[in-house]
């Protein structure tokens, strides 16, 4: 239920994209490169901004090897993916809502800048917990970064994203229980470990419950298997090292925590609709097309 002022006033800003999608008509992707300059914003979780007031000059990182500036304006929304950034130049007043999709929540912001100084309208933190929802929209907003010149459909999942967001304001988790605590706490163990060689038995016996209570556990409050998640972690990872290092294949899989090579390559593939040397070559094809443009 929404009762603080700040809350109406982001309550407000988030239905009026949602209910007249006419509202967003462009939507930017940033990535990581090249260097980011001194005082821009990078953080490892992926973020939306939108300009709801004024026009805000933007340095956005690119995928293609070089930076780019845009007017972002009224309408315009600018999607970044985890580590990669964004600088912006406040030369008049304007106002800018953020969002920050945390592992486990969602923040809201929304900052003004009145020609002199910053105000925060509004901040707000709601838990990212049930069904997966929103981390599925985000792979796909992700999958888009090789396609923005697809903007009919960038906009519809940006919508789709921010209808998500207003949702989890709207209606937000109940306290967790005590299985939604392990699981979360699960959650965070493979996070941090899917390097290591995790098995169901494993990951049970650093929680003191049986694997059998385990693939429960993922089933009743993931609504995803648990070798799935573990996959799915490992595999966000090796998109990464793919892109940004000139490992070979193997020792992408095996830095991910896969043991067995094409067994990773297989689910890889599953999961991109392309092996991972593919994967490499369309992001360096990419990138050597922007340079001799």
């Amino acid at each position: 239920m929404i009762t603080k002022n700040h809350d109406l006033q982001l309550y407000k800003e988030l239905t009026r994209f949602v209910h007249e999608p006419t509202q967003l008509n462009q939507v930017f992707f940033a990535g990581n490169q090249p260097e980011p300059p001194e005082l821009a914003y990078q953080v490892n979780f992926p973020r939306l901004e939108l300009v709801i007031e004024g026009v805000v000059p933007m340095e956005i990182g690119g995928e293609k090897g070089q930076s780019y500036t845009e007017n972002l304006t009224l309408g315009q929304a600018l999607f970044l993916p985890a580590f990669s950034w964004n600088k912006p130049d406040w030369q008049q007043p304007a106002t800018i809502l953020s969002l920050l999709f945390g592992k486990q929540t969602l923040g809201f912001s929304i900052l003004h800048w009145d020609g002199e100084n910053f105000q925060v309208l509004s901040k707000e933190s709601v838990q990212r917990r049930g069904p997966r929802i929103g981390a599925f929209i985000l792979r796909t907003l992700e999958e888009l970064t090789w396609h923005p010149e697809d903007q009919c459909t960038a906009r519809l999942i940006v919508s789709a994203l921010l209808s998500h967001a207003l949702d989890l304001i709207q209606h937000p988790p109940e306290t967790l229980s005590r299985s939604q605590t392990l699981f979360e706490a699960i959650r965070g163990y493979i996070e941090k470990h899917y390097q290591e060689p995790l098995t169901r038995e494993s990951v049970a016996t650093q929680f003191y419950i049986s694997a059998n209570y385990l693939s429960q556990l993922f089933h009743r409050e993931g609504k995803i298997r648990f070798n799935e998640y573990l996959n799915q972690t490992r595999l966000e990872r090796a998109k990464y090292l793919l892109k940004q290092y000139d490992m070979k294949v193997k020792e992408v899989a095996h830095r991910c925590g896969f043991s067995d090579s094409n067994y990773f390559c297989r689910i890889f593939r599953q999961h991109t609709d392309r092996s991972p040397s593919e994967y490499r070559v369309q992001y360096r094809s990419q990138l050597t097309d922007f340079k001799d443009s």
